[in-house]
């Protein structure tokens, strides 16, 4: 049904302009950083971006010689040095231009393709609202604040941040050439990708196994793991809602008591670890073969991004952040971009793995075979 559902989405909205660029903004779009955008979601409550269509000079990195870092909130500081220029990431038009109580001077830039990029703690704007820019063209002069010079950016979807290792590679500063699907659920904003790998948040000192650089297909006796090797995410946890079924859970609900461990399924490295809108408190691991598993609605999270955990280690405390109704765990496993039921992995009465072999296929497929 997702997929289904994913193919409608990307037929119908194939082209990268998701929303036309108003030249007229309210007063309250010149005064307001985070704030809805109108007719986003009027014909659909998903629409998609291709990345891949925007040409070399349609994509710019806000500065391009600037040392980028993941900080809390969805927010990248840029380092740099005295006097750099701040540019625009994509073509499009400033929404807001102005003097922010706390984050400087802010400049926000409305897109074609549905996002909005935020360029914060600038010393100087150098464009107006209602201007219309060009990928790369300078809107800025970076800001100073304890003893560095910086720019904060993030990008919005509808007035809420999204995680931008999903646009572009925090550290080669690469624009990633993969389709963004946009959802809308209730008060948050729910991005996937389709196509090319997304790395949450690259990690130098990781070293991913390239399983598929000499072939299609890759074969994951899950019998084979070694004890210590894996772990279940919630020990002793039951389950409370399972992958699926007609709201097309994108995970299952694990559930024991409030402020319980929750344990890294396998060893991997951390690339999210903050608040992500109804996930509330959420976790993100990538480990070796290709694979990422999400753990969300902790009440508290014990581990930061770039952290490497081992199979079995206490990560985060069970809680009811975001838009949980009770204290549990929420777990996805990821491949390739693309969620599929943990079941496929775990045999949830057991607490074990399951007895069978998977098969990882390059383009993002997985199947599953009884040993």
């Amino acid at each position: 049904m997702r997929i289904k559902k994913l193919l409608l989405a990307i037929a119908t909205l194939t082209l990268v302009s998701a929303t036309p660029v108003k030249h007229q903004f309210t007063a309250a779009e010149q005064q307001q950083i985070s704030i809805s955008t109108p007719g986003l979601f009027d014909r659909s409550d998903a629409f998609s971006i291709d990345l891949g269509l925007l040409k070399p000079n349609e994509y710019s990195f806000p500065l391009p010689v600037g040392k980028a870092t993941m900080r809390k909130n969805d927010v990248v500081q840029i380092d740099t040095k005295d006097g750099d220029n701040v540019k625009a990431m994509f073509d499009g038009t400033v929404r807001l231009s102005r003097k922010h109580q706390d984050m400087g001077y802010v400049i926000v830039i409305r897109h074609r393709n549905g996002l909005e990029t935020v360029y914060a703690n600038n010393a100087e704007n150098m464009v107006e609202v209602g201007q219309h820019v060009r990928a790369g063209q300078t809107i800025a002069i970076v800001g100073h604040r304890d003893g560095k010079f910086y720019c904060d950016f993030s990008i919005m979807i509808d007035g809420k941040r999204i995680n931008p290792a999903a646009v572009f590679s925090i550290n080669s500063h690469r624009l990633h050439r993969h389709t963004l699907l946009c959802e809308k659920h209730s008060s948050y904003i729910n991005v996937s990708t389709v196509g090319e790998k997304v790395d949450l948040d690259e990690n130098p000192n990781f070293t991913t196994e390239d399983v598929f650089e000499k072939k299609q297909t890759y074969k994951w006796n899950l019998e084979e793991m070694k004890k210590g090797s894996w772990a279940y995410p919630l020990p002793g946890a039951k389950v409370i809602s399972p992958y699926g079924g007609k709201r097309r859970h994108s995970g299952v609900d694990l559930k024991t008591k409030p402020n319980d461990e929750i344990v890294a399924a396998f060893d991997g490295v951390v690339t999210r670890s903050n608040s992500h809108y109804g996930y509330g408190l959420c976790i993100v691991v990538k480990h070796a073969n290709g694979l990422e598993t999400l753990y969300s609605h902790q009440s508290k999270n014990l581990v930061k991004v770039g952290d490497k955990v081992k199979a079995g280690q206490v990560i985060g405390l069970t809680g009811r952040t975001g838009r949980a109704t009770t204290e549990h765990l929420h777990f996805e496993t990821v491949f390739k971009g693309r969620r599929f039921n943990p079941n496929l992995i775990f045999d949830h009465n057991s607490r074990q793995l399951q007895k069978s072999t998977l098969t990882l296929t390059k383009n993002g497929g997985i199947t599953s075979k009884r040993n």
